[in-house]
């Protein structure tokens, strides 16, 4: 009875311990911005998000977001199938560079993205001959948020191509069905709920980015805004009420988004 009491003790301290944990780190400052934006009541909240340039930099982050993640389900996909099907050189290498932007501060993504495709850099200077510039510009932005994004799709549609049963695709092949016709028909919808999920987990991170984004985008008002860093502007400017409300836009599409993504998971593992 004594170690089945200790037995039970340590379980409910165990739990207590996670969940006490889970509530400081993410409920009460959920919690603390939704109140914060409320703080002044409906009438400075509704001002705060329908400002002009609020609005704007939010479309702009979104439109953005959706395009980071467009590009990254196409790649991703890609190079998931790649690593996946295929055994070549640096197979190794290459699967644990997917990573990378998980490791690497986003900070230092955007220095990269900087030197690499900046007015002094080759592909700069080739782009301002053809006409047009990257850097302090839309492409720029998104090309920071597909790299912080870039893991999501290949990690989400790696497992699914693993526990693929080869044996359809082969009798696809042996009735006669191309490739393409193959993938479209057989793989691609056992892939689909992974691309999704990852997708919409790409776009969801692409929506909080900063770090990557504010050295290359510009920060011009109506232009280049992005939401992360206007938000940022009205927390130094004093505005915590209004960092709050523009917060709690962006708060309220990743928790619809994770909640797509559970669902479409949920509806996997039920099959």
């Amino acid at each position: 009875m004594n170690l089945k009491f200790r037995s039970r003790w340590w379980s409910f301290g165990f739990r207590s311990t996670v969940m006490l944990y889970f509530i400081m780190l993410i409920v009460i400052p959920i919690i603390g911005i939704y109140t914060q934006s409320f703080s002044l009541g409906w009438t400075p909240f509704y001002e705060s998000i329908s400002d002009p340039l609020a609005w704007k930099a939010v479309l702009l982050t979104v439109k953005l977001a959706i395009i980071a993640a467009i590009i990254n389900i196409l790649i991703g996909t890609m190079i998931g199938w790649t690593l996946n099907r295929y055994k070549f050189a640096g197979r190794r290498l290459l699967n644990s560079l997917v990573d990378l932007p998980f490791a690497l501060p986003t900070a230092v993504g955007g220095l990269m993205i900087l030197l690499l495709l900046g007015p002094n850099s080759v592909v700069g200077s080739l782009a301002e001959k053809l006409g047009f510039e990257i850097v302090f510009h839309e492409p720029a932005i998104v090309v920071a948020m597909v790299f912080v994004t870039f893991p999501f799709v290949i990690r989400a549609v790696q497992p699914l191509l693993e526990e693929l049963d080869k044996s359809e695709e082969e009798a696809a092949y042996t009735m006669g069905a191309t490739k393409a016709k193959t993938f479209i028909r057989i793989i691609f919808p056992s892939l689909l709920p992974g691309v999704l999920s990852g997708g919409m987990l790409a776009f969801s991170r692409a929506l909080a980015e900063f770090g990557a984004v504010v050295l290359v985008a510009g920060n011009i008002p109506g232009k280049t805004l992005i939401a992360s860093v206007y938000i940022y502007g009205e927390i130094e400017s004093d505005n915590s009420q209004g960092a709050a409300a523009v917060s709690i836009l962006l708060l309220t599409f990743s928790f619809l988004i994770l909640w797509i993504v559970s669902r479409v998971q949920a509806r996997r593992s039920a099959k």
